[in-house]
């Protein structure tokens, strides 16, 4: 065998299982339910040596289900894909060495997850020009960006009617559509997305109010919530930070010399924003001496991997020392402040990723002749994309 022919089994095969498991991980949300492999052969012991009938509500999930799920996953992976593919053949129009998408298959069996962490190309020639790396970094997220518009159009311009919900939830039927009075009295493990301006738009201007489901419920209609992680994923690609769509995007709109100083100011303002509010002046000051100290651990923690984050900062190391204890100072200092601002500490494990493999600069190129105007106004039109995709809290759990 080939190592072509290799790499493009493994390829198939990787593709083939995110199918399965993003199908799977569909269904669980659509469901609220996981799959459970342990759970299904429990079931089926219970069945089979007793005699004894399960009860529906207590059965795990099984075909019908899995195949619901391709709701979900037909349309997240055809906009994954196409986001991917916008790379390829952009690289290839450029003469630049690229290979087909590697995609990532995820899936947990104990929790819900989305089924995948993404899919990537791999660039294996050196790409030599400021304008090649912003083509094709600002390919993808466009064409991702399109196909998520055309998912989330039908998805709310279609939706099923109000009832559909008492499918997932028979419990909420006694209830009748005014079920929200009753069964969200807790509301603790509810899952909501947080807003963005364009999901805001869909959801005010462009849905039928008698059908748009209640904002804990929104999980559990496919296309919408397969539109809304295109967007959180599009959104992510475009932050223009090192080696990230944004980042080759901002590269080749302004330059090596002035990218080395934007970059790493908007990854501290990232990084400022993700842990605005983890940590509050009150809490050290009205704790006993046991919770203050638990609290100044964890506090010692965390500047410990704010510096591990920023190491690659400056060649100095102790620079990124001092930033992250700048940082937090600033932390402290607004929260004192404005104790109702708050960041969101789920942006925490890709800055992790950013700072420590995906890197905050961006390698230099030996042609680094201006793009032309056009293509400013183009990456002008991807910041407004990445502005009206982007939640400042794209998950909040009750």
């Amino acid at each position: 065998m080939s190592p072509n022919t290799r790499t493009h089994l493994i390829q198939a095969l990787l593709f083939i299982a995110t199918v399965i498991t993003t199908t799977m991980a569909g269904a669980e949300w659509m469901f609220g339910n996981v799959f459970s492999f342990v759970s299904t052969f429990i079931h089926f012991l219970v069945e089979k040596t007793s005699g004894a009938s399960v009860p529906e509500t207590g059965k795990p999930m099984g075909w019908a289900e899995f195949f619901m799920g391709f709701q979900f996953s037909i349309p997240f992976l055809a906009i994954l894909t196409i986001h991917e593919f916008g790379h390829y053949f952009t690289a290839k129009a450029h003469q630049v060495k690229v290979t087909l998408p590697y995609y990532i298959p995820l899936w947990f069996g104990i929790s819900q997850s989305i089924g995948t962490m993404g899919a990537f190309i791999r660039i294996t020639s050196v790409v030599k020009s400021r304008l090649k790396f912003f083509d094709i970094g600002i390919a993808g997220p466009l064409a991702g960006f399109v196909a998520a518009l055309a998912v989330l159009t039908y998805g709310f311009t279609h939706l099923p009617p109000a009832e559909y919900i008492f499918s997932i939830h028979p419990e909420y039927a006694r209830y009748g559509l005014s079920y929200p009075q009753f069964v969200y009295e807790n509301s603790a493990g509810n899952i909501v997305l947080g807003d963005n301006l364009l999901f805001w738009f869909f959801k005010n201007f462009v849905a039928d109010p008698a059908r748009m489901p209640h904002a804990y419920e929104i999980i559990h209609y496919p296309l919408l919530f397969a539109g809304y992680l295109a967007l959180f994923f599009t959104s992510l690609n475009l932050i223009p930070i090192g080696q990230l769509d944004g980042g080759h995007i901002l590269y080749g709109m302004i330059g090596k010399k002035k990218f080395d100083v934007v970059a790493p100011a908007l990854y501290i303002v990232f990084v400022f924003y993700a842990g605005l509010g983890m940590f509050k002046a009150e809490e050290f000051a009205i704790s006993s001496d046991s919770v203050f100290y638990e609290h100044l651990l964890s506090l010692v923690i965390y500047i410990y991997f704010l510096y591990i984050c920023l190491r690659r900062i400056s060649e100095n190391t102790s620079n990124a020392l001092m930033v992250s204890l700048m940082i937090v100072v600033g932390q402290f200092g607004l929260s004192f402040l404005r104790p109702e601002w708050e960041g969101y500490s789920g942006f925490l494990p890709f800055i992790f990723i950013l700072g420590r493999f995906l890197g905050i600069r961006h390698p230099e190129t030996e042609d680094n002749q201006p793009i032309g105007t056009a293509r400013i106004i183009l990456g002008i039109f991807a910041l407004i994309v990445f502005i009206i995709s982007f939640s400042p809290k794209p998950f909040i759990v009750l």
